[in-house]
């Protein structure tokens, strides 16, 4: 078990990464997260991304009820020692948040696919998210006329498609709360 020392962070060596180490990385623009010790860098987000994450937030924020927030990324879901993620939208109870993170599964997760995130979204980030008992997780897709796939936990534990829209297709969801989304409508600031 060693530390090596490059740049700015120490990188733990022969051991899983903890939030202690996330916290020690350096501020360089990168998205740190951990997932069972297992480190995940990505790169800062594109335009489309952030556009269609921004305006899933800002519609979601729209509908949500007074005892429920909408937050985005950065923001921490820590919910345990070796492991932090940061969604880039998520919907919580009020009553769940501290001033630092949130400690327990979100209501709702949503991430927004680029092509340096889309595996682990739809695979190591969807597997995280069920395990952890998120009830409801949904995938933005950018590239045109833009998507959102739908995952609801279901009475086993596990995961579910319960709706897939793209373009101008609407998606009506229940859970966390009522709420429309247009995936294309997402994408309207891309353009003048």
């Amino acid at each position: 078990m060693g530390v090596m020392t490059t740049g700015h962070a120490a990188i733990p060596t022969g051991r899983p990464f903890t939030v202690a180490d996330l916290e020690a990385m350096p501020d360089d623009g990168n998205r740190y997260e951990l997932i069972d010790g297992m480190l995940i860098v990505s790169p800062a987000p594109g335009w489309s991304h952030q556009e269609m994450g921004f305006a899933a937030g800002i519609e979601l924020r729209r509908a949500c009820p007074r005892q429920l927030r909408v937050l985005l990324a950065p923001f921490a879901v820590q919910t345990a020692f070796d492991s932090e993620v940061q969604p880039d939208v998520i919907v919580t109870r009020y009553t769940d948040l501290t001033p630092k993170n949130l400690p327990v599964a979100p209501l709702l997760a949503v991430e927004v696919l680029s092509r340096s995130t889309a595996l682990h979204d739809r695979n190591t980030k969807k597997a995280f998210y069920e395990r952890i008992g998120v009830p409801s997780y949904w995938l933005l897709d950018p590239t045109e006329p833009g998507s959102l796939t739908a995952f609801e936990i279901d009475g086993g534990g596990r995961y579910r498609e319960v709706a897939h829209v793209a373009g101008d297709a609407e998606f009506r969801a229940e859970r966390p709360f009522p709420v429309t989304l247009v995936p294309a409508r997402l994408l309207d600031g891309l353009r003048l």
